[in-house]
């Protein structure tokens, strides 16, 4: 008999690749962090040894869900300006409250609420792009959860950077640190084409090329960035990332909601991703993601639920439902993006998206064990006659049982192992009570 660390006895695996596929009554094996097979129960049970065996008899075993657009700090920042258009949003509520409260300690103590959210929620790698990402990549492999790290950049000084000069040099600094780190991946991450202007985005473009990085980046997401952007420089924003080299397989989209057929074709013929956040763009009344005709050209389509602040969550369990339902009703057609496609959005195209398609993303022999577990047992999901359907229409994130990051077990039995929930909630507690009483000061005029 093998020797390996650890065998998961499922009801269900949900590999999300070869696509659709459904195992029942399979054992994932695992050793050294990876997948080193997936078989019968019957014949895992005979041919390895485990140190340690869990029985999920109730459960579906699924890729740890890629969450591919985050702010994750933005946690700390939930509600405070809810139900308003994103540029009012963003410039009389968001940026003053950034300006006032981020900081290296605000970054920690708020993405250590993101994780513990997403990873209760099946999450086990998140996309993200804010301020101090190096705390960000710090925060996210103490707590041994994977994370592609933004290098953001913006032209404007800001708490952390004073001008684009400075952004790329604690960016590049930060890539130095994490190149060979196991968990933490990098990105370049321009905020979005009315932020940054053509210099800038011209060096992201060399960059990226020199070190095969991806970039991520606020594109198309309301009808007014497309005509502050023709009234600015006579061109729609998409085009002006083409001009500027930026269109590329490295590319990953945000939000995409004003899209002409042209547009989508240049996107397709490009091979960049679209990462789309179906609830925030609700939510800001952004607009919507034509995602079943985006898939019809060829695009890899993966899936984010943006910050806290304007979701209001980080489910990405809820997001596939919405993804899912929203897409039938954009396309006037109730066979768009169907449950199995919207699993692969929320797994294997955010992984790929990330150039990490070959590590994580689907469960396979020699892939890292980021693996997450649903309860499928509960009275909310049956009766049960197709586990994918059931996991994307009916499942809700109190039903994550599991999660496993390079096959540290990470969630166990609902309870996190490696950071401390009571820690974390009075930290967020804290920040309540300070940024709700300067919020509430009279402000001089």
């Amino acid at each position: 008999m093998r020797a390996v660390e650890t065998l998961l006895h499922a009801r269900w695996v949900i590999p999300v690749e070869p696509h659709a596929t459904v195992l029942e009554h399979h054992t994932v094996a695992i050793d050294e962090g990876r997948i080193e097979a997936i078989v019968p129960q019957a014949e895992a049970r005979q041919s390895f040894q485990a140190r340690s065996e869990v029985e999920l008899d109730r459960h579906a075993l699924i890729p740890g869900l890629v969450n591919a657009h985050t702010h994750a700090a933005m946690t700390l920042l939930r509600g405070i300006a809810d139900d308003l258009p994103l540029m009012e949003w963003l410039q009389r509520h968001i940026w003053p409250a950034e300006q006032q409260w981020v900081s290296e300690q605000f970054i920690h103590d708020g993405t250590q609420l993101a994780m513990a959210e997403m990873l209760r929620s099946g999450t086990t790698c998140f996309n993200d792009m804010y301020f101090f990402p190096e705390i960000t990549a710090r925060t996210a492999a103490s707590a041994g959860m994977r994370v592609c790290a933004g290098m953001i950049l913006i032209d404007f000084p800001t708490a952390y950077a004073g001008g684009p000069d400075e952004y790329f040099a604690k960016g590049l600094a930060l890539q130095d640190e994490y190149k060979h780190h196991p968990l933490v991946r990098c990105s370049f991450a321009p905020h979005a084409p009315y932020t940054v202007s053509d210099a800038p985005l011209r060096r992201v473009q060399v960059l990226a090329d020199e070190l095969e990085l991806p970039v991520h980046m606020h594109v198309h997401e309301t009808a007014g960035e497309i005509s502050d952007s023709l009234r600015a420089c006579g061109q729609r924003p998409l085009q002006r990332l083409h001009d500027l080299g930026l269109l590329s397989p490295s590319l990953m989209a945000v939000h995409m909601t004003q899209l002409t057929d042209a547009e989508r074709q240049l996107v397709a013929d490009s091979g960049a991703t679209v990462v789309h956040c179906p609830e925030s763009n609700l939510k800001l009344a952004s607009g919507f993601c034509a995602v079943q005709k985006l898939l019809d050209a060829g695009i890899n389509v993966a899936l984010g639920t943006d910050g806290a602040a304007s979701n209001n969550d980080l489910d990405m369990l809820g997001e596939l439902r919405s993804a899912a339902l929203l897409a039938k009703a954009v396309q006037g057609d109730a066979s768009a993006l169907p449950a199995p496609e919207a699993l692969r959005m929320a797994t294997l195209s955010g992984a790929r998206a990330l150039g990490l398609g070959e590590a994580i993303g689907s469960l396979q022999a020699g892939k890292w064990a980021d693996i997450t577990a649903v309860d499928l047992g509960a009275v909310e999901t049956r009766p049960l006659y197709n586990p994918i359907s059931q996991l994307v229409y009916a499942a809700g994130r109190e039903q994550v049982s599991d999660v496993w990051v390079a096959g540290h077990h990470l969630l166990k039995n609902r309870q996190l192992t490696q950071l401390d929930m009571a820690d974390i909630l009075q930290r967020a507690h804290t920040w309540q009570g300070r940024i709700a009483a300067a919020d509430a000061a009279p402000h001089s005029t």
